[in-house]
């Protein structure tokens, strides 16, 4: 093994992966939140402890969170760490952690709040990535500058993958990349949009709100890179841009040195389709449209963004 992949070690092990996940978004909860949302928290807590030992099923981000927890090495500082953060009291934490440990998921720390917002948290353990199903815990993490997704339910159409791969897929612009050419599309349309990315194509975008979180997420794919250029951790982007627009993306990833296995670029086509073919584990996006037509595919993660989530952002011709 080159020095190189080893210095990509050490320095992953001495700063982890740090992701942050409520127990809604880990675990399938929403019969007990449905009872919260009803009956209020009293009749909440008494479910929960009812069923403290029954082991929950697994949630939208579970199979993703499994996946990089296994490309830890036995015995040695592990690359990805996993904090459960949740608006639970601490009397209620029993039944995650039991069920952590029944699904033999080394996850050892979290922060239980009993209803008080985890936004402040993110920060004190220096999360890199937040996935959670409050919006307004999400939106606190963006605003910290964390990479931060509101998920769904997991779609019972899903169909998990044997292999022993994890693949992301992403969003680009104001996900991956900052929503400066959004800004561009609103004000001069898709003309003054694609005459400004050819103009600028070898200028590197500024970074979104997952940029940080794919420089990072690449120095996993590079340790799991084999002789032929594969690695176990498959990274995605999957934008609306077409052709027109797109030598702007390539040259942005190359100068950040975080070369994506994959990149689609869709114009109008839908992206569930490509996600589906693509295998991901999860999707990231800011528009709702999007993330609502792939979760039935994939588990999907709604980036809030700076503008309206109804209105089309940079479509190809014919969007």
């Amino acid at each position: 093994m080159s020095q190189s992949i080893e210095g990509l070690k050490e320095r992953l092990r001495a700063n982890p992966l740090r992701i942050g996940i409520s127990t809604r978004a880990l675990f399938q909860l929403e019969d007990e939140h449905k009872v919260f949302v009803d009956a209020g928290v009293d009749a909440y807590a008494a479910l929960q402890l009812e069923k403290e030992e029954e082991v929950l099923a697994k949630g939208a981000a579970f199979e993703v969170v499994d996946r990089l927890l296994k490309l830890n090495e036995p015995g040695t500082p592990p690359y990805v760490q996993i904090i459960l953060l949740s608006r639970n009291s601490p009397d209620l934490s029993l039944r995650a952690f039991n069920s952590m440990k029944a699904y033999e998921m080394p996850v050892v720390t979290g922060s239980f709040t009993s209803g008080a917002p985890l936004g402040p948290f993110i920060p004190a353990w220096k999360i890199d990535l937040f996935l959670s199903n409050e919006h307004q815990d999400v939106k606190a993490a963006i605003e910290a500058k964390t990479a931060a997704a509101r998920l769904g339910p997991v779609s019972p159409h899903w169909q998990r993958a044997t292999s022993d791969e994890v693949r992301i897929a992403f969003d680009g612009d104001a996900v991956v990349f900052s929503a400066e050419s959004d800004e561009i599309y609103k004000r001069e349309k898709l003309e003054g949009f694609r005459r400004h990315e050819q103009e600028n194509a070898k200028k590197p975008m500024e970074g979104g709100p997952f940029g940080e979180f794919l420089k990072k997420l690449s120095l996993l794919r590079a340790i799991y890179l084999n002789e032929d250029g594969v690695s176990k951790v498959r990274i995605g982007i999957v934008t609306a841009r077409d052709s027109e627009a797109h030598a702007r993306v390539i040259h942005t990833l190359r100068a950040w040195g975080t070369p994506a296995d994959e990149a689609h670029f869709v114009g109008p086509w839908p992206k569930a389709p490509i996600l589906q073919a693509f295998g991901a584990h999860i999707f990231f996006d800011d528009q709702e449209k999007h993330v609502l037509g792939a979760a039935d595919v994939v588990p999907a993660g709604h980036v809030p963004g700076p503008h309206d989530p109804d209105k089309p952002i940079i479509p190809a011709e014919g969007a």
